[in-house]
């Protein structure tokens, strides 16, 4: 063979491989072209339809927390999608992504479990509303305060003594919730003591004159007083009230003061205890 004709075997060569790379290059491009135009596209698209859904919510007057965590949600899973297509359009495997997404989730999933409990508690907080922002709870571990926000990992609460704490929301969705807020009136108990040989009437009947004279005690349902032990110093009288929720604390001291003051002066006194000591000569 000629050098003539090795020169012409090497530059056929040459140019079947830069045709192959030009070919390769201008599908490349394509493809890239083709990728970019989705990538803008979908992004527009994901706004647009974050913004109708957003619509939609505020006009079915959705919680505010529930409103921003699932616009959130549903916006980050549309770009996600968004940019699946991108690199199957440039030419990557989807099983690989599927693969690669499959086994970061289960990561993410097992090193964030209970994280991802209280983010399943948030959800069911939010969806089923068993008490709203500022509603009075008291929760299964004793904790009772007001709520202030409720959040997507927790729930803040401000206690009574304004301290603020912040509770998961798997431990909240999973306990005992007591709602102080639902009801508009409560029944509140106060224990009275006489002592023995006191009359039963005279102290019923002053008791309800103090009830009746404060306008923060429902008479509906009406007062009741009742004797609910007899110790071993002392009668004690139950005294059954209803007032609006609001009202308690501030009724309850009213109303112990003014029983503290009346009482005696009708000769119904509070004992004290007392041991009666023989001695044996």
């Amino acid at each position: 063979m000629t050098t003539a004709e090795m020169l012409n075997i090497e530059t056929s060569g040459l140019e079947t491989i830069v045709s192959s790379i030009g070919q390769w290059a201008i599908k490349f491009g394509m493809k890239l072209l083709a990728a970019v135009g989705i990538f803008i596209i979908g992004m527009w698209l994901a706004n647009r339809l974050t913004m109708s859904l957003k619509n939609v919510m505020e006009r079915r007057r959705l919680e505010p927390s529930l409103k921003t965590f699932l616009l959130s949600f549903i916006n980050i899973l549309l770009k996600i999608f968004v940019l699946v297509i991108v690199l199957a359009t440039v030419g990557v495997q989807m099983t690989s992504i599927v693969a690669v997404l499959g086994a970061a989730s289960l990561a993410v999933g097992m090193a964030l479990s209970g994280t991802l409990q209280n983010f399943a508690g948030g959800i069911v907080i939010l969806l089923f509303r068993p008490f709203r922002v500022g509603d009075t709870i008291e929760t299964a571990s004793g904790k009772t305060g007001v709520v202030k926000r409720i959040m997507i990992f927790t729930t803040e609460l401000r206690t009574f003594d304004n301290q603020v704490m912040y509770l998961p929301n798997g431990a909240l969705a999973n306990g005992i919730i007591t709602n102080l807020s639902r009801g508009s009136v409560r029944r509140n108990d106060l224990t009275v003591s006489i002592s023995y040989g006191a009359k039963i009437s005279t102290a019923r009947r002053e008791i309800l004159n103090i009830l009746n004279k404060d306008k923060r005690v429902l008479t509906d349902p009406a007062p009741l007083i009742f004797i609910s032990s007899m110790g071993d110093s002392a009668v004690t009288l139950t005294v059954r009230y209803w007032s609006r929720y609001a009202d308690i604390t501030d009724t309850t001291a009213d109303l112990m003061e003014q029983i503290y003051e009346t009482l005696p002066k009708k000769k119904l006194n509070f004992p004290f205890p007392q041991v009666d000591v023989h001695v044996v000569k």
